[in-house]
């Protein structure tokens, strides 16, 4: 593969960051707005995809809560962030299960925070922006262990799609 493709492929994975909590809109997103803030952020990595009956089915099944007044609230939006990153390697079943060991641990903005921080140091470290994993929080259990085999999973998968990607564009 080309080495300048191998450099901006490791720019954009050197570059992404996700919004934290704080940082998400509070101030209730209809659907479309949700979808077009969701994807812009995750546009970078390629292979995800969300779309305004995604969503609705993600509240349908109780994965996310109902919208008032058919707005998206910050922690909603937390939901549908991590639900369109997990879906790559997860069942909607499996999603609900990590859900409800969240729940039982963590309150929403600690464990998405978690979430934004352990998934931009799994992408660095698959992409070969460093050497080791970094020991993300201070503390370890089950939905933790849970949670970052899940980011590796996607964050192969990412690698994985971006280079195959370019190997084949650079056939054509």
């Amino acid at each position: 593969m080309n080495k300048t493709v191998k450099e901006e492929i490791k720019n954009l994975i050197k570059e992404f960051s996700l919004p934290r909590y704080n940082d998400i809109p509070n101030v209730g997103l209809y659907l479309e707005q949700v979808v077009k803030y969701v994807s812009e952020y995750l546009e970078p990595l390629g292979s995800f995809s969300l779309t305004g009956s995604m969503v609705s089915n993600y509240v349908k099944k109780g994965l996310v809560e109902n919208p008032v007044k058919k707005q998206y609230d910050r922690e909603q939006i937390a939901y549908i962030f991590f639900i369109a990153i997990a879906k790559n390697v997860l069942s909607m079943e499996d999603i609900r299960l990590l859900f409800e060991m969240q729940h039982e641990t963590y309150e929403p903005k600690r464990a998405y925070d978690y979430f934004c921080n352990e998934f931009e140091n799994v992408l660095q470290f698959v992409f070969g922006l460093k050497e080791n994993l970094d020991k993300v929080g201070t503390d370890s259990n089950d939905t933790k262990t849970m949670l970052r085999n899940t980011i590796i999973a996607v964050a192969y998968k990412v690698y994985l799609d971006k280079y195959l990607a370019a190997l084949h564009s650079e056939e054509k």
